[in-house]
């Protein structure tokens, strides 16, 4: 028996083959067992460009954010994180076919980029007051919005009707309905 071939050897030599495909296990292991992405998303599903606002209440109080460019047929994550509400707000504008996708849950927002704190006399603190539409994620921990065009099938099949994310349908969310603030705290109508 040489050197080279001692059972000590032998041992080394198989254990440093194996010291790769072990980290490589591990790693794998670490990265399954890291926790899942809780993100609120919204994906364009229509053939427009489109510019979204969100509406959120945070642990200070309302906020409104824009403006995110969405290309046609593809997604954008608006918030990043367990969600920490069960209510959201949209409003979107289409870029190239005109139209909206509004609702009756009034908030402030501008034609630029913004964060906005409060809904509370928007245009009197020089903004616009703007109608989102409702968004229920069912206390979820992550939600996406899917934004359709008109006439589009719905997941289910059914043809796209007055439902939230589609232009201009009508909506039934009101001041005061769960997630909103009381109507007192509302502005007047938009001028």
């Amino acid at each position: 028996m040489t050197r080279d071939d001692s059972p000590h050897r032998r041992i080394l030599r198989r254990l440093r083959a194996a010291i790769p495909m072990c980290a490589i296990a591990l790693a794998a292991m670490c990265w399954s067992a890291a926790p899942a992405r809780a993100d609120f998303r919204l994906c364009n599903n229509t053939s427009s460009r489109v510019g979204i606002a969100l509406g959120y209440k945070d642990a200070e109080g309302w906020v409104t954010e824009g403006w995110w460019n969405v290309s046609s047929r593809s997604c954008e994550t608006l918030l990043r994180g367990t969600l920490i509400a069960r209510y959201y707000y949209i409003y979107a504008l289409d870029y190239d076919r005109g139209g909206e996708w509004s609702g009756q849950a009034f908030m402030c927002s501008r034609d630029k980029e913004f964060t906005i704190r409060g809904t509370e006399n928007c245009l009197a603190r020089g903004f616009d007051r703007t109608g989102f539409f409702e968004v229920d994620t069912g206390e979820q921990r992550s939600w996406t919005v899917q934004l359709t065009e008109a006439g589009q099938q719905n997941p289910n099949g059914a043809p796209a009707g007055p439902l939230p994310g589609l232009p201009n349908a009508p909506h039934t969310t009101t001041p005061g309905a769960p997630g909103l603030p009381p109507p007192a705290t509302l502005p007047g109508p938009k001028q």
